[in-house]
């Protein structure tokens, strides 16, 4: 039987959030800690979420919230070594999905199209689609759905994710709209470590960092997006910058 991951740090604090994890064996529960009514099997809408902007993370929802199945790995590097083992184990708790849901980035240029990769050939492989969401909506859906639980008002903050290079990726938000997803308020940017906050402090937002983007949290807005008919992202990845491979020059002329 496959070791169940260990609990997300944000909704562990919270016994009525969504649950970031969820072991095979146990039925799902649904958002406000209930036993599903559909505990033997979803019959509808079941969402695969796929993240590799920071660890790599997946994990598969019913399109109202129950979560099936997540798996992550918190190692920021060996995408390409775990996500294999990730996705058959996720896939193996839930029925057939019927949409993928991509974390986008910004994150690493090597990292990040790992899990890109994987979510669109497992998409086109089953003919279904693919549902690009910014990573940084996924962290902030997951903040103010803690704060509603809490009933603490988040005010307006900003999603921070290390970009390395003394760089900071930060996207800043405030509140959640009708749909139930993060009012973005600047799309995602980078920032030298030493003028982040200062750069904050301009914008009014409080420093959020995130070390994981949870899968679930990535499905879970791309299910409120199909709901309310709307796209969150693009289909271009947000790399934070250029790949450091560069091509090589031409080959020398051999003479005869």
């Amino acid at each position: 039987m496959p070791r169940a991951p260990a609990p997300h740090p944000a909704l562990a604090a919270a016994d009525r959030a969504v649950p970031a994890t969820h072991p095979t064996p146990h039925p799902p529960t649904r958002a406000d800690g209930q036993e599903s009514a559909t505990a033997g099997g979803y019959p509808g809408t079941v969402i695969l979420g796929i993240d590799t902007s920071l660890g790599t993370a997946v994990a598969a929802i019913t399109r109202d919230g129950e979560v099936l199945s997540d798996e992550q790995s918190a190692n920021p590097l060996g995408h390409a070594e775990v996500i294999g083992d990730l996705l058959r184990r996720a896939t193996a708790a839930a029925d057939a999905p019927t949409h993928v849901a991509i974390g986008m980035g910004p994150g690493p240029f090597t990292g990040l199209r790992v899990g890109i990769a994987t979510a669109r050939v497992y998409a086109l492989g089953r003919g279904i689609p693919a549902v690009p969401v910014p990573s940084h909506d996924g962290v902030a859906l997951e903040i103010l759905l803690h704060a509603a639980l809490t009933d603490v008002e988040p005010g307006r903050f900003a999603v921070v994710t290390d970009a390395r290079r003394k760089e900071f990726a930060y996207t800043v938000y405030d509140g959640i709209d009708d749909d139930g997803l993060p009012i973005r308020v600047s799309e995602a940017a980078l920032s030298p470590r030493d003028e982040l906050d200062a750069r904050l402090r301009e914008a009014g937002a409080a420093r959020r960092e995130a070390t994981s983007v949870s899968a679930a949290m990535i499905a879970l807005a791309a299910a409120r997006a199909l709901d309310a008919g709307r796209d969150l992202a693009s289909s271009e990845p947000l790399y934070l910058r250029s790949p450091d491979v560069v091509a090589a020059h031409a080959p020398k002329r051999v003479g005869s």
